[in-house]
């Protein structure tokens, strides 16, 4: 005997993760560190959510675009500068900045303070792949900007100045 799917009843199930503050992969890019809190695995792929510390005067992308995703940055703690196409925005603890698709950006840290802030991408398009890549490739020396923006295109991220994307500050 076979069960018969129901059309008019809920399923209820516990999906539910709670990552505590400490808790998630952790990454350090040079000096930047990343941590996994909800990835793409957890959300099928629809949410992926990031917590970033930004070293003093640390850029953490040029200026780029993507086309699948939407990108969301929250500051925690300090003073992050955003930019969004030709406009600079200092954006303070408790600033939400909503980057849609399709809008160019890219954030840094200008100040000598540390700045802690959670980016949120949805969908998240395997992000972390991304993440893990940019630790191989800016782990290298010198940094290859051919297998630098292979990653970026691979994971949906466009740079607007090919000949200025790496995130270091010149």
């Amino acid at each position: 005997m076979t069960t018969k799917e129901s059309y008019f009843e809920d399923v209820l199930e516990n999906n539910a993760s709670i990552i505590k503050a400490n808790e998630g992969e952790k990454l350090e890019l040079n000096t930047i560190s990343i941590t996994f809190k909800v990835t793409s695995e957890m959300s099928n792929d629809q949410l992926g959510i990031y917590e970033i510390l930004l070293p003093p005067m640390a850029i953490g992308a040029k200026l780029h675009y993507h086309r699948f995703m939407d990108e969301t940055f929250i500051v925690n703690e300090g003073l992050l500068t955003i930019q969004v196409a030709d406009k600079e925005y200092q954006a303070e603890p408790g600033a939400v900045a909503y980057i849609p698709r399709f809008t160019p950006h890219g954030f840094r840290n200008d100040t000598n303070e540390t700045v802690k802030l959670t980016l949120v991408f949805n969908p998240s398009q395997k992000r972390e792949g991304f993440f893990k890549g940019l630790y191989e490739t800016l782990n290298e020396a010198p940094i290859d900007p051919e297998k630098y923006l292979k990653l970026y295109n691979k994971y949906d991220s466009f740079p607007v100045d090919t000949s200025n994307m790496i995130p270091v500050r010149t």
